[in-house]
């Protein structure tokens, strides 16, 4: 199994919740170093790391090469590595832009080719790919961010179509606000909206029925169950956890 962006938040939860499945993981972050942590929490379990920026399309090669070296086989990938910017739409640059693009999609366009190519010949597999309720909706000062998140729900739903009959399933899990660190970034919201970040964090919490943030051990079970036998015939799917503030 092999899980990007692993050294925290969702990513660091996924593999905590396989491991205790029983799941072999290889495990790449952009510094190996910061994987420790996660690999400390697993006690254990069958587990390799690898330092790898999936912005450069050569060191995502090598480090999927390394995966497959290690384990033999690749019978799931969680593309979860992501970076967020939030800006007003005529405030983004178009290096920004760029590098939303390069590690948001362009990584989880290539390691779907590299996954697929495999599993096809492998009798199958699992790709799960960690988009957002902002892949599947508008929302003020993030359409970069956006944009990258609606095309990574689109190269899910077409390497699902394709990939069903050699047995290759693809699913995308779409969280709301997850309290993890990527939170922190909405400061550039609060600045936008001229408040300080604590008021909008409160306001951001009003406009979940829940009551609450997401904690990302509750994202980390729909990955399981993707990754498991029991949706075996489960693909081309967006499932939404957002505690009520987006449906659908």
């Amino acid at each position: 199994m092999l899980i990007t962006g692993a050294s925290r938040g969702i990513g660091r939860a996924i593999a905590e919740a396989c491991a205790r499945e029983g799941a072999a993981l290889f495990l790449t972050a952009r510094e190996a170093g910061h994987l420790d942590a996660t690999v400390a929490a697993l006690g254990d379990t069958d587990v390799q790391t690898c330092g790898a920026d999936l912005a450069d399309g050569k060191a995502l090669a090598r480090m999927f090469d390394a995966a497959l070296s290690w384990a033999g086989r690749l019978d799931v990938l969680v593309n979860n590595a992501g970076i967020y910017i939030g800006r007003p739409f005529t405030a983004y640059s178009l290096d920004e832009f760029d590098a939303l693009m390069k590690t948001n999609v362009y990584s989880v366009f290539q390691l779907m080719q590299r996954a697929i190519e495999h599993m096809q010949g492998a009798g199958g597999g699992s790709i799960i790919n960690i988009s957002s309720t902002a892949g599947k909706w508008e929302s003020p000062n993030q359409a970069a961010y956006n944009a990258s998140k609606h095309a990574v729900v689109g190269l899910t739903r077409c390497a699902a179509l394709e990939g069903a009959p050699h047995g290759v399933r693809a699913n995308a899990i779409c969280p709301g606000l997850v309290e993890t660190d990527m939170l922190q970034n909405f400061d550039s919201h609060a600045q936008a909206a001229g408040v300080p970040f604590e008021t909008f964090k409160q306001g951001m919490l009003q406009r979940i029925p829940m009551g609450r943030f997401l904690q990302a051990d509750e994202v980390a079970h729909i990955a399981v169950y993707l990754a498991s036998d029991e949706s075996r015939t489960m693909t081309g799917e967006t499932l939404s956890i957002s505690g009520g503030m987006r449906m659908g």
